[in-house]
């Protein structure tokens, strides 16, 4: 849906925004882009949305050149923009009819009604922009994003500063038209979404993208398990038998902790608990966690400096 050819922008300050990007987005899939602050996720995504003028390379979006087809290119995109702007003493109804009719879309009252029910907005809808909460200014952003019926939908840090049941309830609308074919690229700071969301997973760092995978591949590979065994009675000397599992223990010795390679078949996990076991250390609990994306998040951006 969206094929990108080493794109790169440099700034007017000589700040290299974007360096040679290249990255093709599926149709109808949920990606995420993850980077630190300054990483050049809201740059990228403004060049796609013809927001920003690339410096050099290309971007095709539903084979449209973001340049050459320009308008036939922004029809296909709608966009939440991470700042809210809005036109702030017009209605709801007003402003979401009036975003429709500037792609050239034929009045559907029917279309929008729905559209502002599936975002709780309905009652809203005389209302003026003015008059409304952050979350439900954030609402309106996302209605008009998809006033023209879009297919391709970019959400630059859609949640930020909306209460938890908008969060969710967004969540369920853009599951929705990820299943209607939409395709659905977000940013977000709130990784656990991207963890429950996202289909792929895209990592930026210093105008570079340092990875691409899918995510639960991702988290199948980089992702690390740990075995923490809770003991019966404090291990304030650990037997040297133990050295070789580079354990870490707990201030208070209850609990000793074991990370491993989960996709292993041969993790040692087995081995371990038999060697408390004959050492007569004995335990009262044992639970295993999964590296969250996160945790891969951060030491990926660490790896790369």
């Amino acid at each position: 849906m969206i094929a990108i050819e080493h794109l790169s922008k440099t700034y007017a300050s000589g700040h290299p925004a974007l360096k040679s990007i290249n990255l093709n987005i599926r149709r109808g899939e949920i990606f995420a882009l993850l980077g630190p602050n300054g990483a050049g996720k809201t740059t990228l995504i403004s060049i796609i949305c013809g927001l920003v003028n690339p410096g050099a390379g290309r971007v095709l979006v539903d084979g449209y050149d973001i340049v050459q087809d320009y308008r036939a290119a922004r029809t296909c995109i709608g966009l939440v923009p991470q700042e809210l702007y809005s036109e702030s003493f017009e209605t709801v109804w007003a402003t979401i009819r009036f975003s429709r009719g500037l792609f050239g879309k034929a009045p559907d009252d029917a279309y929008l009604e729905k559209l502002l029910r599936d975002l709780s907005l309905w009652d809203k809808k005389d209302a003026r922009i003015l008059d409304l909460s952050g979350g439900m200014k954030r609402r309106v952003m996302i209605a008009k994003a998809l006033s023209h019926e879009p297919s391709v939908l970019f959400l630059d840090e859609p949640t930020a500063g909306v209460d938890v049941e908008l969060r969710r309830d967004m969540w369920d609308m853009v599951r929705a038209l990820r299943d209607r074919g939409v395709t659905v690229i977000l940013t977000t700071h709130y990784i656990e979404e991207a963890e429950e969301m996202a289909d792929r997973i895209g990592v930026i760092r210093q105008g570079e993208i340092i990875l691409v995978e899918e995510k639960d591949r991702l988290m199948r590979q980089l992702g690390k398990k740990q075995l923490m065994v809770q003991l019966q009675h404090p291990l304030l000397e650990p037997p040297p038998e133990l050295q070789v599992y580079a354990l870490e223990y707990s201030t208070d010795g209850q609990t000793l902790t074991y990370t491993f390679d989960g996709h292993q078949e041969h993790n040692g996990m087995a081995e371990l608990l038999r060697q408390l076991v004959e050492l007569g250390i004995d335990f009262k609990d044992v639970q295993t966690r999964q590296s969250s994306l996160e945790e891969i998040f951060v030491n990926l951006v660490k790896a790369h400096p």
